[in-house]
């Protein structure tokens, strides 16, 4: 008999949220598959238009996001992101490699990293304080990698006030405290 009990990446049985002022710190945990695909050289062309069918639009450019139920983010020239649900997409990566039929790299993602959501007023002003992201910007729809303290991260940004960071799953606890003082400072 196995008694495994999930946990999040901040090792709890249910996810974090933390309210401070007008922004909520959320950890995510709702059960996405990622799959990186980066196309292979001589590639390009064909790899866009899978991941652009596979989307349902065209294939996100430099620090942008798309798509609805599956969706894809650049995380540079010819790389893309992907994440849908777990209950429609358990085998993300699987199925992606057998329909780029060699002509991306395609690798699974889904343990690899964690996700926190910021919501609220004034997010700009927490980021600026984590990264030279200029969030200020944003206006939805932008995917940008970025250094959050020592930590390799994406921002995505749904609207202005609703910005999702995605880290390291083993670096969890230090995104999290990073982002907590962020927004203890700010407000």
């Amino acid at each position: 008999m196995h008694d495994l009990i999930a946990i999040t990446p901040l090792g709890a049985t249910r996810p974090r949220i933390d309210n401070h002022g007008p922004v909520t710190l959320t950890e995510v945990t709702d059960h996405r598959a990622l799959a990186s695909v980066a196309a292979r050289l001589g590639h390009e062309a064909q790899t866009s238009a899978l991941i652009a069918a596979l989307i349902g639009s065209p294939a996100p450019g430099p620090a942008r996001m798309g798509g609805a139920t599956l969706t894809a983010f650049w995380m540079g020239p010819d790389q893309w992101m992907l994440s849908a649900p777990v209950e429609t997409h358990e085998d993300l990566a699987k199925q992606v490699k057998a329909q780029a039929k060699g002509a991306a790299s395609v690798t699974d993602q889904t343990g690899a990293w964690c996700r926190f959501d910021l919501s609220g007023d004034g997010l700009a002003d927490v980021l600026e304080r984590l990264t030279n992201a200029n969030t200020r910007a944003f206006t939805g729809g932008e995917a940008q990698r970025a250094a959050v303290e020592h930590m390799g991260c994406f921002l995505l940004c749904h609207s202005p006030r609703h910005i999702s960071v995605i880290g390291p799953r083993s670096s969890a606890g230090s995104l999290h405290h990073a982002l907590l003082t962020a927004i203890r400072s700010a407000h």
